[in-house]
């Protein structure tokens, strides 16, 4: 269904300006901004996905991947087509892209936000995670399902690239648990050559997301020749490290995919080489991503090493029976409820 648009103003004449993303497009009538699913019809902007979900799915939370927030939880996940970006390198193309050039025949279903919360209530998911795509661009789904949500109890999770704007941050603050943002890279122009983006509003999200109180987890997909320099790796986890070191960060094996398939799967040594430059910056937790039974797959105590919660793929077994290190006592940061 059209929707109203959230978050946009009306420059002059019938032109509109979406103030939902970083990219903040002016959009002439009958255009589409760069996402592919919010446009101008006679001045007036609408959403053309609410309500129209692409992929409904029950996944273990730590496919997000979010290891510190409702660890071992199940997490009732949906998306729609369409995305801000155009990473070169998506897992999901085949739907983040759809909305362009002309791909609206792929199959959606309609899925109102009540009948979410009703399905999340019936798997017995602890949360909702809006995710394989971009959550920002279908915002107003988003936002009315998070809301309904919350009035359940049940949590609400963005898996997101961060390039949403303050004014969209605030205004789903109140109902936003958590989140996994997409570090892709600490270049710019790593960002607009393969992203089609900018780099600032990503570290700026991530920053007031942390202010907010909202749980955030950083992933950054390490890829062969793109962005797996030393300098910029520690770059990353300087970053991250300056905000929280208790901020987990999950360091992903790169898989050829999409408009990079000749580009060589990352090596488990700069994974690892990774690992050790978040420990020299002083992160607490990281995690190795598409490095099934890696022994960075667990959670370790920061303080005295003991292994929390053990994990191989997205099985989990648990040593927690609170928040305390039940060797040493430490207190590590998750949230269990």
């Amino acid at each position: 269904m059209m929707k109203e648009a959230m978050l946009y103003t009306k420059p002059k004449d019938d032109l509109v300006r979406c103030q939902l993303c970083a990219h903040r497009c002016t959009i002439k009538p009958d255009r589409a901004g760069i996402c592919g699913v919010r446009k101008n019809e006679e001045g007036t902007l609408y959403t053309m996905v609410y309500a129209k979900a692409v992929a409904v799915h029950v996944d273990p939370i730590e496919k997000k991947p979010l290891y510190h927030f409702l660890p071992g939880s199940a997490s009732f996940s949906i998306a729609t087509i369409g995305c801000n970006f155009r990473c070169l390198f998506c897992q999901n193309a085949d739907i983040s892209q759809a909305s362009k050039g002309g791909g609206w025949g792929y199959p959606v279903r309609d899925f109102p936000p009540e009948e979410v919360v009703a399905g999340a209530k019936r798997h017995r998911c602890a949360s909702i995670a809006y995710t394989y795509t971009e959550p920002t661009i279908f915002f107003e789904y988003a936002y009315d399902t998070a809301l309904l949500a919350h009035q359940e109890g049940i949590k609400n999770i963005f898996v997101t690239n961060g390039y949403m704007t303050e004014e969209a941050l605030e205004a789903i603050e109140p109902y936003l648990d958590a989140a996994n943002v997409d570090l892709k890279s600490f270049n710019p122009q790593f960002y607009r050559r393969i992203v089609g983006a900018r780099l600032e509003p990503v570290l700026e999200t991530i920053e007031r997301m942390h202010e907010m109180g909202i749980w955030v987890e950083v992933t950054t997909l390490i890829i062969p020749g793109q962005n797996d320099g030393e300098e910029e790796l520690r770059g990353i986890a300087r970053f991250i490290a300056g905000i929280d070191v208790k901020m987990p960060w999950h360091i992903s094996r790169f898989v050829p995919h999409y408009k990079m398939r000749s580009t060589p799967f990352t090596s488990v040594e700069t994974i690892h080489r990774a690992a050790e430059i978040g420990h020299e910056e002083g992160l607490c937790y990281i995690y190795a991503g598409n490095v099934p039974g890696d022994p960075h797959e667990n959670s370790y105590c920061p303080h005295c090493g003991q292994v929390v919660i053990r994990r191989l793929g997205y099985h989990t077994h648990s040593e927690l029976k609170g928040r305390a290190c039940p060797s040493c006592g430490e207190e590590l940061a998750f949230i269990l409820n």
